[in-house]
């Protein structure tokens, strides 16, 4: 077979099998045949984890407004399922409709090249039968090769009248696409009250008004805690892990200090995602080993106790220097007055919605536990609190709104025991338990910003979620 009709032949090969593609892949590609848009039933549902709750809606004998407010573990806004899906269906259908131009001019442009070749085919054809008719002039030699070549054209003529169907068939495709995209472009317009970006905007502002609400809210009391949600496992058995309370709601860094003693390096990770895979941002090198895991970060500084004294350390991690020291006076030391667990647990710094705070236990209070509000720049009690809980029958303790919760063990079975308001000065004995998942807490503080509590779990970094019971303050009240 010559060149150009080995040419033609690939050619409409091809053309073939690019139209046998066409006729069964495309039709599914584009929803002709079984595919079907979604319904409204099908739309993604909000977990109540991704919103506010507001428990327990009442009033006192004084007509107050009473309810409890659970603050949401993680401001999340969930798509529109109907605008996506039509959103992707429209990118697929502009996608195919590019793909199908350029078949189509690949087409046309081969089919020019077929007509033109049937056009050949038909006079070679004409002019064959005109030689066979005087074939009896002709050497017997060339009419041979003019059968020959006859013989291979007469197949191609049934390829070609089903590549002229084919090529009718990509327009009709064409014109469906058209239609499918119009018919898309309309109904999405029809929703478009309901778009992504609307719907956020919407839960942004509702969000706003409802963070606007709890500002009106006063301290709130303990009534439950739940979880934990274990958020990484490593270190050793004893640690502490913290985020600042009064960081911005963009600033998101982590602190990790891993033993009770012995160490003097904190690590930094700019986000709770980043603390999961260990992509450390910054490691500090304090001047001074730390005593215990009651450790604390407060407005941008780390508060912790000096190794084998009762020294409190302020130390910057923007300036990376001790900004101020000082001894808390009469608090006794390197396990002296340690929780229940030891690890030199003896002065325990924390920080709630009121301020800082030392918790710790004296020879002149009998070895019960002492409250002291700091001054956060110069670390000066500013006002004490004295208890009549021994500190080392405290498996930890934590600060919420100006009260203390203190827990009556470590290990499992453990709860929230014993509380003291430093509001009223009184004391109360509670049963809030809570599920010590790995058997072994060495660290539990509350974070006022996250409203959950941080624990260091037998070497498992954990989140608590708190529920607490709050009255909305009216104009009234003012």
């Amino acid at each position: 077979m010559s060149p150009p009709l080995l040419t033609l032949g690939a050619v409409l090969s091809t053309m073939a099998m690019i139209s046998n593609w066409m006729s069964q892949t495309l039709p599914s590609l584009v929803g002709l045949n079984t595919t079907r848009l979604s319904t409204p039933d099908t739309l993604t549902q909000i977990s109540p984890k991704e919103g506010w709750q507001v428990y327990s809606s009442a009033q006192d004998p004084d007509g107050r407004c009473i309810c409890t407010v659970v603050a949401p573990e993680q401001n999340l806004c969930s798509r529109d399922a109907k605008s996506r899906q039509l959103r992707q269906l429209l990118e697929k259908v502009q996608n195919m409709s590019q793909s199908i131009e350029v078949l189509n001019l690949r087409t046309q442009r081969d089919f020019q090249y077929v007509l033109k070749m049937e056009t050949q085919m038909k006079g070679l054809e004409a002019k064959f039968r005109q030689i066979e008719d005087d074939r009896e002039t002709l050497m017997t030699k060339h009419f041979q090769e003019l059968k020959e070549k006859m013989d291979e054209l007469l197949p191609l003529i049934p390829v070609l009248e089903q590549y002229k169907t084919d090529a009718k068939l990509i327009t009709q495709f064409k014109e469906e696409i058209r239609n499918l995209s119009a018919v898309l472009t309309g109904i999405q317009e029809e929703i478009g009250a309901y778009d992504y970006e609307e719907l956020h905007q919407r839960v942004l502002n509702l969000e706003t008004r409802l963070r606007d609400c709890m500002k009106k809210l006063t301290c709130g009391k303990l009534m439950k805690i739940t979880g934990p949600v274990t958020v990484k496992t490593s270190g050793t058995r004893f640690g502490a892990w913290m985020t600042d309370p009064l960081a911005s709601e963009k600033n998101n860094r982590v602190w990790y200090m891993d033993s009770y003693t012995n160490n003097k390096i904190v690590r930094e990770y700019k986000s709770i995602a980043d603390f999961v895979s260990g992509a450390e941002s910054r490691t500090y090198n304090l001047p001074f080993k730390w005593a215990g895991t009651n450790h604390v970060v407060y407005n941008g500084s780390l508060y912790f106790n000096k190794y084998q004294s009762n020294i409190i350390i302020k130390y910057s991690f923007d300036l990376g220097r001790v900004l101020a020291q000082r001894s808390l006076e009469y608090a006794g030391f390197h396990n002296v007055y340690p929780y229940t667990w030891g690890g030199f647990s003896d002065i325990d710094l924390m920080a709630d919605e009121i301020g800082l705070w030392a918790v710790y236990a004296t020879n002149q209070n009998a070895g019960n536990i002492v409250i002291s509000q700091l001054n956060q720049d110069t670390l000066e009690v500013m006002k004490s609190w004295s208890t009549g809980y021994p500190k080392r029958s405290a498996g930890e303790s934590f600060m919420i709104c100006g009260t203390l919760y203190v827990t009556n063990s470590h290990l499992t079975g453990a709860k929230v025991y014993y509380s003291y308001s430093t509001k009223t000065s009184t004391y109360e004995y509670t049963d809030i338990p809570f599920h010590n998942q790995y058997f072994h807490i060495s660290m539990l503080d509350y974070n006022a910003r996250d409203r959950a509590l941080y624990a260091w779990n037998n070497g498992h970094q954990v989140l608590f979620n708190v529920t607490l019971f709050h009255i909305i303050k009216t104009e009234d009240d003012t």
